[in-house]
């Protein structure tokens, strides 16, 4: 029986490097049996986490917030493979997963027993850029409850839109979406 994949693809240009990867990953994995969706997050509207803590009064399952974001967070528990992509932006995540990641604020004691998957693209190709974005990662994964981080695909070197298309990348992406 598939698995329910969701993909969280935070690249400011749909048809970016990271976006296309996520295209590739999405075609593997739905060959391989799964249900998968695809979420851009540039045309989601999510507000930065205001610190008001009304999650943490309400045991973690809203937020005093009316944005997009509730419908993800469903999305999130009911999947069973979640991947995060980014574009690296001086050595970190872009503002678009960060802003997503603390909004998870709201229901992260109930994302659980997930698999994880990351894509992120650099126009450094050297594995010293990723460090600091797979850290935030890192940092997330600690909060949750029984991650599973099962991979990632660096794609590195490339910064010009569609400069991955001439890469072994996407077929990297589409190979790692197979396996999930």
């Amino acid at each position: 029986m598939g698995k329910n994949v969701l993909i969280i693809s935070s690249s400011p240009r749909k048809g970016g490097n990271s976006d296309v990867l996520c295209d590739e990953f999405l075609k593997g994995a739905k060959e391989n049996g799964n249900t998968v969706e695809k979420i851009f997050l540039k045309d989601k509207k999510i507000n930065c986490c205001t610190g008001c803590g009304y999650c943490n009064t309400n045991d973690y399952t809203a937020c005093s917030q009316k944005d997009d974001m509730a419908e993800i967070l469903d999305k999130m528990q009911s999947a069973d493979v979640i991947v995060f992509s980014t574009p690296i932006y001086f050595y970190s995540i872009s503002g678009q997963m960060k802003t997503f990641i603390d909004r998870l604020c709201a229901r992260y004691t109930h994302i659980e027993n997930k698999d994880f998957y990351y894509i992120l693209t650099a126009a450094d190709s050297s594995n010293h850029a990723i460090q600091f974005a797979l850290g935030e990662f890192k940092g997330l994964m600690a909060c949750l409850n029984n991650p599973k981080e099962k991979g990632y695909l660096f794609a590195g070197g490339v910064w010009q839109k569609n400069e991955v298309l001439n890469t072994d990348y996407p077929a990297l992406a589409y190979k790692l979406g197979k396996e999930c």
